[in-house]
């Protein structure tokens, strides 16, 4: 599918615009699935006061979506009409450590803030170390991995609003739940600082590897996956209601559940974003089938079909 470009009007609608416009620029190769169709027009702000620029002067009737490294993302094949803005690390994806806090871009990789904090001798942000997306991802879902989460260590948030104003969101004004936050969805995330503890450096790798390994041996992160595909129900792990339903190996077209993590999606080689939902709901199905309990999906879906 093709959408209308509409680059040369947003160019000559914002004289002083310095990131990167793009019409028509595929999504695909900006997810880990590798799947789906192009941004009508894909928007990289070259730093903070760029993107508020670009915000204020956007036509309001365009839709505006954010994505980061796409690791939590499925895009559908029709792609998505209107704006996708694209955080770089070039402009967003600063750290650093004083004390007992990190700061960091909304682009920092999850990864690289753990290591950030690490050489600074900062513990209680292990865990970030064991989640492959950016801070922005992490800000919007609480994102969390072995038994911590971003609420957890988060002091407070700056974002961007869809008029192009900046704001600041304490810890309580973020109104976190489980894999997720209160906040606006039209705010764009662009900073955060964390708040951790100073320990021993030895500590803190060991923790750090602890998390590495469970990832290497429990996940297929060498697929073209998302993440965790479904929210964990109250008092129950997802993988275990998917395998209890017979789902481990399941296909659709290029889609699979992973025989090694059943709450992971795979992309082996060939699937569509149709294929990959299509197959995320046949499990949701079968589930609600055998327990009677319904999943809800953790990856984000994008786009018209």
């Amino acid at each position: 599918m093709t959408f209308p470009d509409i680059t040369p009007d947003l160019k000559a609608a914002m004289p002083e615009l310095r990131g990167r416009l793009l019409a028509n620029q595929s999504l695909a190769e900006l997810t880990w699935f590798r799947v789906g169709g192009p941004a009508q027009v894909l928007f990289t702000p070259s730093d903070e006061d760029d993107l508020a620029y670009f915000l204020a002067h956007l036509p309001r009737e365009l839709p505006v979506y954010v994505v980061g490294v796409g690791s939590n993302l499925i895009v559908r094949d029709g792609g998505m009409p209107g704006v996708v803005i694209r955080l770089s690390p070039r402009g967003f994806g600063a750290t650093s450590a004083e004390g007992d806090i990190v700061t960091a871009g909304a682009a920092a990789l999850d990864k690289r803030v753990a290591e950030t904090a690490a050489a600074a001798n900062i513990s209680g942000l292990e865990f970030f170390f064991g989640i492959p997306g950016t801070i922005g991802g992490a800000l919007r879902m609480n994102a969390g991995a072995n038994g911590d989460e971003t609420k957890e260590v988060l002091i407070e948030a700056s974002g961007i609003g869809r008029d192009g104003k900046r704001h600041t969101f304490t810890n309580a004004d973020m109104k976190f739940v489980y894999r997720n936050s209160g906040v606006d969805t039209s705010i764009i995330f662009t900073s955060a600082r964390f708040c951790g503890a100073v320990a021993a450096s030895d500590a803190i790798r060991v923790r750090m590897n602890e998390v590495q390994n469970h990832r290497e041996t429990a996940q297929p992160i060498r697929e073209k996956t998302g993440g965790s595909t479904f929210k964990n129900p109250p008092d129950h792990s997802a993988w275990k209601l998917i395998d209890a339903a017979g789902c481990r190996g399941l296909r659709v077209g290029g889609a699979q559940v992973s025989e090694m993590h059943c709450n992971f999606l795979i992309n082996t080689g060939s699937a569509t974003g149709h294929d990959i939902e299509t197959l995320g709901e046949t499990v949701r199905a079968r589930v609600k089938e055998n327990s009677g309990i319904e999943l809800h999906w953790e990856i984000k879906r994008i786009g018209l079909p």
